[in-house]
């Protein structure tokens, strides 16, 4: 049976994510039968398209029988994947979550399959496996070669995240906001960001924790530690910027010892997720990011002030790298190595 054959459900079709995944879906070959566009009972009748010439029905997720999915892609907030993975999982499908709610269950994997494909076959027990945060997966993605040439020791990162990670709503606003200020019109208060986002930079995402950080930030910490490596200190700052598409990071790393920069250029070339920028004076932004399936590195150079370090710019696509392209990518994953977890035909 090939991959294409798989029964899928994409549970949020209907949201940018969903949509995302189908398009992937549709780009793969998967025939249209072979899919289920799941949303909320308020979508039943709404149809999304699949690829340029098909559209699919929306089912109601109160309702959907997963017993004939193999693999159910889970694009919504956690108290709906709490209250539904469950389900799905006990019918007998394997669970490819984007949500936070299982990235830090010890007995679930994190995954990005650029770095640790492995720990696919940890969802024997849970038959449930995380997608990890969209700004953790192009950072780990791009440290990955540097952690196997000298393993890293500290990070520190800085990200500046697009609206785009907030939601539908969140580029609404940076549209209205941003042609009301060009068009001098009275401003209104938005009611998703403390502040302005238009012209503007905001340094909190998600609520801030009794240690100063805010959730966003711990979420790029703890899961940059299960994923690469639990002896790693990690700090960070996330920022939110008036861009629609792409989440840009700034890394400096400090490694445990020497290492030639000729040799981790060599390695990061190798990896097939990244583009590396082909001069030192070359860079670049979300503009180039968006819509792309690489992650973007940059401005790659030594950091004097401690005596194995490096400094980079990266940049990939939020909605399609950081959430959709990833999980179709460990379904892949899944099926290629791990087939012994779909159910049983």
């Amino acid at each position: 049976m090939a991959f294409i054959n798989l029964k899928f459900a994409v549970v949020g079709a209907t949201g940018a994510v969903g949509r995302t995944l189908l398009s992937i879906l549709a780009e793969r070959g998967v025939p249209t039968e072979n899919v289920c566009a799941i949303a909320s009972e308020h979508s039943i009748g709404v149809t999304v398209s699949y690829g340029e010439h098909s559209d699919l029905k929306i089912k109601a997720l109160p309702l959907f029988d997963f017993n004939h999915t193999d693999i159910a892609f889970f694009a919504v907030e956690s108290d709906i994947a709490k209250l539904y993975i469950p389900k799905a999982t006990e019918q007998g499908a394997i669970v490819i979550d984007k949500s936070s709610l299982f990235r830090m269950d010890k007995d679930v994997p994190l995954v990005v399959p650029e770095v640790n494909a492995d720990a696919i076959a940890l969802a024997a027990k849970r038959r449930v496996i995380a997608n990890p945060n969209c700004s953790t997966i192009q950072l780990v993605a791009a440290l990955k070669p540097i952690h196997d040439v000298s393993p890293i020791k500290r990070i520190v990162v800085s990200t500046y995240q697009a609206v785009s990670g907030a939601g539908q709503k969140a580029m609404d606003i940076l549209f209205n906001e941003t042609k009301t200020v060009l068009m001098n019109q009275p401003s209104t208060k938005n009611d998703l960001f403390p502040k302005p986002i238009a012209f503007n930079v905001i340094p909190k995402i998600d609520d801030f924790l009794p240690n100063g950080y805010t959730k966003e930030e711990m979420k790029v910490i703890d899961e940059t530690k299960k994923i690469l490596s639990a002896d790693i200190d990690v700090t960070a700052t996330c920022v939110r910027v008036p861009v629609f598409i792409g989440h840009s990071i700034s890394a400096t790393v400090e490694c445990t010892h020497a290492f030639d920069m000729k040799v981790i250029a060599t390695s990061l070339k190798a990896s097939k997720a990244l583009k590396i920028a082909k001069t030192s004076d070359q860079f670049f932004g979300p503009v180039e990011a968006a819509q792309e399936d690489e992650i973007f590195i940059s401005r790659l150079r030594m950091d004097p002030s401690v005596p194995f370090g490096l400094s980079m710019w990266i940049v990939a696509d939020n909605i399609r790298k950081g959430a959709a392209l990833n999980g179709i990518q460990i379904a892949e994953a899944l099926y290629r190595n791990h087939r012994g977890l779909l159910r049983k035909k």
